[in-house]
């Protein structure tokens, strides 16, 4: 928040105490000031002769990218890869229905997006083999990062988050590719990866630094509190009531306060001339374009009702308005710990009921209405939307291929072969890309890989994939070890 303490009245002709500090903005977790992020978001590192080179059909085309991540991995075979003519325990107990792209069907649980579908291209053969017995944490590491994690365990449980992590997708994109406008560069909502007591695994800057993190917005409430975005706080964002708008904007003295608080600001100018970035979290909060951003209240409670008046329907609505206020990444992630009953997709057991009456609804009517709403507004042709998990879940009902036990009515964990949707930002409409086989065990033809994807929204957003990045130890990694997909570029 922008603090400026100390008694009115005292010390200095305009009231305010020479004691005062500026603190402007933090991160939730790492507590960096929005300057700093702002500051370190702007430094970009060298392009290569062959990133020089790169380029090609929908490169740059994304201004923004909106991650929805549905963590927990949603069935395929349940939601948008039906199958008929297969054995009981394969078949969907959901019946299918046609949707608005000829000759695809997904199952009854999904009847808007099937009405919307033509908008995007669903991706039938996301598939990679797990290294051991690959369970959550490691697979949403894969996910959004591109990388394997080391020491993986047998049951697939990482270490917590780490400076030494592979860097979130979004970090990436918002260290090279920086705003030129007061804006937040990258928010996370309505709460952190989760498996476990692991969290936040993959959902950090890791070896680019704390300054690359998202602005996290967990509000307070727990999973199962369906209204927890009505009580959004963005203090970080806000300026004290009793300090005058006016007077702070004409204190000719106010950099001098900052300075005589913040005893390493000083070498922070010296070594990156932060008065520019000063001046741009300063102007974040004046001018309350971020702040505004957050504000639901502004939308029609009609709309509200379409996204679905839940934790995941008001994020999805967020993440639009934050988009179109000018944010680079949103990530959503799904509002339940991966490896939980109730909302989750880990439907190990109970997927008839949890499916129908909790999660497939929530996701159904917030993806369908965010890419109506997105092309209405003439934002999707540079926004690019994501909506996918970790993995699948496994063909047979009943059997255990991850070391879990599993009920006659549940899934187990499936990376060979799940599906994923992209829409956008130059991203084929009204397009299937490859299939499963007779059974969703496996692609059929044209598998996709999880760092493949990736790569496909680094190109979206106008980098080289494999674009060298330095460590901790400042050594080279490829962002990506992976070309994009370009068959699903219009």
């Amino acid at each position: 928040m922008l603090v400026i303490p100390g008694r009115y009245g005292k010390d200095t002709c305009d009231g305010y105490s020479r004691r005062a500090v500026l603190r402007v903005g933090s991160s939730a977790l790492a507590g960096l000031s929005v300057a700093t992020l702002l500051e370190n978001a702007a430094k970009g590192a060298e392009v290569s002769d062959e990133e020089a080179r790169y380029g090609g059909k929908g490169f740059g085309q994304a201004k923004s990218v909106i991650m929805l991540y549905l963590q927990g991995g949603p069935s395929h075979l349940d939601l948008w890869d039906p199958k008929t003519n297969v054995p009981d325990n394969v078949k969907s107990i959901f019946k299918p229905i046609d949707t608005s792209i000829p000759g695809c069907q997904f199952t009854e649980l999904m009847p808007k997006l099937a009405q919307q579908i033509h908008r995007a291209t669903l991706i039938r053969s996301l598939s990679y083999t797990p290294i051991g017995l690959f369970n959550h944490t490691a697979a949403i590491y894969q996910m959004l990062t591109g990388y394997t994690a080391d020491n993986v365990s047998p049951s697939g449980q990482l270490e917590p988050p780490s400076p030494k992590d592979f860097p979130n997708f979004g970090s990436n994109i918002v260290k090279l590719k920086p705003l030129q406008t007061p804006m937040l560069p990258f928010v996370m909502m309505p709460r952190p990866l989760q498996e476990s007591n692991v969290i936040g695994k993959a959902g950090t800057a890791g070896f680019l630094g704390r300054a690359f993190d998202p602005y996290y917005l967990y509000p307070a409430g727990d999973d199962m509190d369906m209204a927890k975005m009505e009580r959004i706080r963005v203090d970080d964002l806000t300026l004290r009531q009793e300090v005058p708008l006016d007077r702070l904007q004409r204190r000719a003295s106010l950099r001098d306060t900052v300075n005589a608080g913040m005893k390493n600001l000083d070498r922070a100018v010296e070594q990156y001339a932060l008065n520019e970035y000063y001046e741009k979290a300063l102007s974040l909060v004046l001018s309350g374009k971020a702040r505004e951003a957050f504000n639901l209240s502004a939308e029609s409670n009609e709309l509200r009702e379409k996204y679905g008046k839940n934790t995941f329907g008001q994020s999805c609505l967020l993440a639009r308005r934050l988009v179109e206020a000018g944010t680079r990444v949103v990530e959503v992630n799904w509002p339940k710990v991966a490896n939980s009953d109730n909302h989750s997709w880990d439907v190990h057991s109970g997927l008839s009921a949890r499916m129908k009456d909790q999660s497939a609804p929530m996701l159904d009517s917030a993806l369908s209405t965010l890419l109506e709403d997105l092309d209405e507004r003439g934002l999707l042709k540079e926004t690019l939307v994501i909506a996918v998990g970790e993995f699948g879940r496994s063909p047979k009902r009943g059997v255990s291929t991850s070391g879990n036990s599993n009920s006659d009515d549940g899934r187990d964990h499936w990376p060979y072969c799940y599906t994923g949707v992209v829409a956008g930002a130059g991203m084929k409409r009204g397009y299937v890309h490859g299939k499963s086989d007779d059974t969703a065990s496996a692609p059929a033809d044209s598998p996709v890989h999880p760092g493949e994807l990736l790569a496909s929204i680094y190109h979206s957003v106008g980098l080289f994939p494999r674009r060298t990045v330095y460590n901790h130890l400042n050594q080279p990694r490829e962002m990506v070890k992976y070309d994009a997909a370009m068959e699903l570029f219009a």
